[in-house]
């Protein structure tokens, strides 16, 4: 495959130039590809445009028209109004752009515009646009004839409109594609990989036509069949890079098949006040499928706050230690370290398994007697924070890792525990519900196990929507809560005051509150930016009972098990994301008492609605899924810490899911098959894959 000819410098099309050029490269547009996957931002279909002739007082017109005249009319308010002309075959009306002078320079007489907004009257009837575009500059080589014909006769075309800029304006990336698409799409069949059969079988265009549909459709509907093309071509080759990965921690690296003997699980079952719920027991049948395999294990185990995921990893645990071997949990704070190691205590220690907790905190001799029981396995499960991946920390027979909250940690601190030898199996946890199309997406390199069912029994924590005039009263809630006993917390979305945003900060509030709100109780400060053994204290305080209220910063969204919490109040609610706030929400609930969410919030329309749904569900992945869809995937991909950025451009994760498991299907297929692609059948796909994504290919250490 020829990739040459795309590949070239930008200023080598027809029409461009050095010094065009170097006005594209600062849009981005470096290569010939670059400018054929230069993604239209808008279309426009010319059988909905308007005729200026028909237009009416009161209506949002999107009207196309020649410029007839223009020109700056200043007012008694010296307000400078820039207004033009603008024709059609049907008639004439005036637009106008007030206090935009400076149009007058970028807008000539004999320009076709394209312009979106309300009819209005002054005068007469005149637009006032929300957006315009320009299509067409009368005498620019290439794109004014064709342009001028469209605009008398525009049925049945559909207009594209770029993302452009000052100096490349949209006339000149409209003239450059006029001269070039089909050169371009002509080279670009020369990297078709998908067969014709499988084409058909996925509903799919072909490479070229699918480009040619985006950048020259007669139709929406062809348009939205190009998109499903290229999202299919970004997820598929995403999909095969994770799928190289998973192949590589799988199956490349040695695994250990334990023996199950239910010597340690049976009777932990036995013990337990209540039943395992369907979700957790068919997390651990495939858990224990990959552990008693000769396959590494390499999975994501994803569920709802209290949905089980700590009891879950320690059955995993148990399998390892049954088999004699060793396991290790790592949480990313101290306190979850500790809180974890209690628990697991509590459960095998009558069984006769030893838990060893690990963290920064410990002082010398105390650190070099964990470190020995761990290097002599008298330590059979080991908890800890990163203190764990150290050196000098060495295992002696290391089963298997489990890494607690895995978003927290960096890639390669979080695969640092399963670098061993033999290669232990890997369980990574995440109380941090996201939908399956974005788990495969960011995860497509592990297994993935879902807790989506809840213990029976668990109290729903009431959840309360009220504006800054009702802070008293919520303060008021609070303080009956911490009177019968209970605690809470109350969360701010800044550390300190800001001159940039009107918020409130958890720095000052808490001098408020300690001071004129609650003068009689305890409370506590808790932040992001505090030295880490500070830290460390106020959180211990607050578990211990001995403050009544921590006033804090998200730094509470994980790793904090106080059952005594009754009450959370979020101000600013508007500010957090509904999964974030999600994890606030489950800091309580965690104890029988019934427990109570108050978000606080001067909430617009969009944010409202967020608001509204968080208040209305406690279902984690329900949120999740409504986070995705008025978020968007760009803020959710940006919350994740992953070795690979998605950056989908055409895929859309809320409607694609059909298209993503198609694409994961291929993509494991031809990794099982052939995991370095050297059959000649898999040119295509190896070359694109590398072209892709290299730098991702050299991150995760793969050819």
């Amino acid at each position: 495959m020829d990739f040459t000819h795309l590949d070239k410098p930008v200023q080598f099309l027809r029409g461009v130039g050095p010094r065009r050029g170097e006005s594209l490269q600062r849009l981005g547009l470096n290569t010939a590809r670059d400018v054929l996957y230069h993604v239209p931002r808008r279309y426009d279909d010319a059988s909905s445009v308007d005729r200026i002739g028909e237009l009416a007082v009161g209506m949002d017109a999107t009207v196309i028209g020649r410029v007839r005249t223009k020109g700056v009319i200043p007012t008694r308010a010296r307000l400078r109004i820039f207004q033009a002309i603008l024709e059609d075959e049907s008639g004439r009306i005036n637009v106008s752009w007030p206090g935009q002078p400076w149009l007058d320079q970028k807008i000539r007489q004999g320009d076709t515009l394209l312009v979106t907004g309300p009819v209005k009257f002054f005068h007469g009837p005149q637009i006032q646009p929300r957006e315009f575009v320009m299509l067409d500059r009368e005498g620019d080589a290439g794109s004014g004839s064709e342009a001028g014909a469209r605009t008398a006769d525009p049925i049945g075309h559909v207009f594209v409109s770029y993302p452009a800029s000052e100096e490349v304006p949209q006339w000149v990336l409209r003239g450059v594609f006029e001269k070039n698409l089909d050169e371009l799409l002509e080279s670009v069949a020369h990297e078709e990989y998908l067969p014709q059969t499988e084409r058909t079988r996925l509903g799919l265009l072909g490479l070229p036509e699918a480009l040619r549909a985006l950048h020259r459709p007669t139709s929406l509907v062809e348009i939205e069949s190009g998109r499903r093309r290229l999202a299919f071509d970004e997820l598929f080759f995403l999909q095969l890079l994770q799928a190289k990965v998973r192949h590589r921690d799988t199956l490349e690296r040695p695994g250990i098949r334990f023996e199950r003997t239910n010597a340690l699980i049976r009777p932990l079952l036995e013990r337990l006040p209540f039943e395992l719920t369907g979700a957790q027991a068919a997390a651990l049948r495939e858990i224990s499928a990959d552990m008693t395999s000769e396959r590494r294990m390499n999975r994501m185990l994803q569920g709802d706050v209290g949905a089980g995921k700590t009891l879950v990893a320690l059955f995993a645990m148990l399998v390892a230690v049954e088999a004699g071997w060793q396991a290790a949990m790592m949480a990313p704070t101290e306190i979850l370290a500790e809180q974890h190691a209690r628990k697991l205590r509590q459960l095998v220690e009558p069984l006769g398994v030893r838990v060893a907790l690990l963290t920064g905190r410990l002082k010398t001799a105390a650190r070099r007697e964990v470190g020995s029981e761990i290097a002599s396995g008298a330590a059979h499960l080991v908890v800890g924070t990163h203190a764990l991946i150290q050196e000098g920390v060495d295992f002696a027979r290391l089963g298997l890792a489990v890494v607690d909250e895995q978003h927290r940690f960096g890639v390669k601190q979080r695969m640092a525990l399963a670098e061993r030898e033999p290669s232990p199996d890997l369980l990574l946890m995440s109380a941090t519900p996201i939908p399956r199309s974005l788990a495969m997406t960011l995860y497509g390199d592990l297994d993935l196990s879902v807790l989506d069912e809840l213990p029976p029994g668990r109290q729903p924590i009431q959840t309360f929507l009220r504006g800054p005039a009702g802070r008293d009263d919520v303060y008021g809630f609070v303080r009956r809560e911490l009177e019968a006993g209970r605690q809470g917390y109350v969360v701010y979305p800044l550390v300190d005051v800001s001159d940039k945003v009107d918020l409130r900060a958890a720095t000052e509030e808490f001098e408020r509150l300690s001071g004129e709100v609650f003068p009689d109780r305890s409370l506590g400060l808790l932040h992001g930016q505090m030295p880490g053994e500070e830290k460390d204290a106020v959180m211990r305080r607050f578990v211990e009972g001995e403050l009544d209220l921590l006033v804090a910063t998200t730094v509470i969204e994980v790793g904090i098990d106080v059952p005594n919490a009754t009450v959370m109040v979020i101000e600013h609610a508007e500010r957090f994301g509904l999964s974030q706030l999600h994890q606030l929400r489950g800091r309580v609930g965690r104890g029988g008492e019934a427990s109570y969410c108050i978000l606080v919030a001067d909430a617009g329309e969009v944010s409202g609605e967020r608001l509204r749904v968080f208040r209305d569900t406690t279902d984690g992945f329900e949120i999740a899924r409504a986070d995705l869809r008025i978020r968007g995937q760009g803020d959710l991909f940006g919350a994740q810490q992953s070795g690979h950025d998605p950056n989908l451009r055409f895929a859309d994760l809320t409607r694609d899911e059909g298209i993503l498991i198609e694409s994961q299907r291929m993509a494991r297929a031809i990794v099982d098959d052939d995991p370095e692609m050297r059959a000649t059948r898999y040119d295509a796909v190896r070359r694109i894959l590398l072209h892709r994504h290299a730098e991702r290919l050299a991150f995760w250490k793969i050819g």
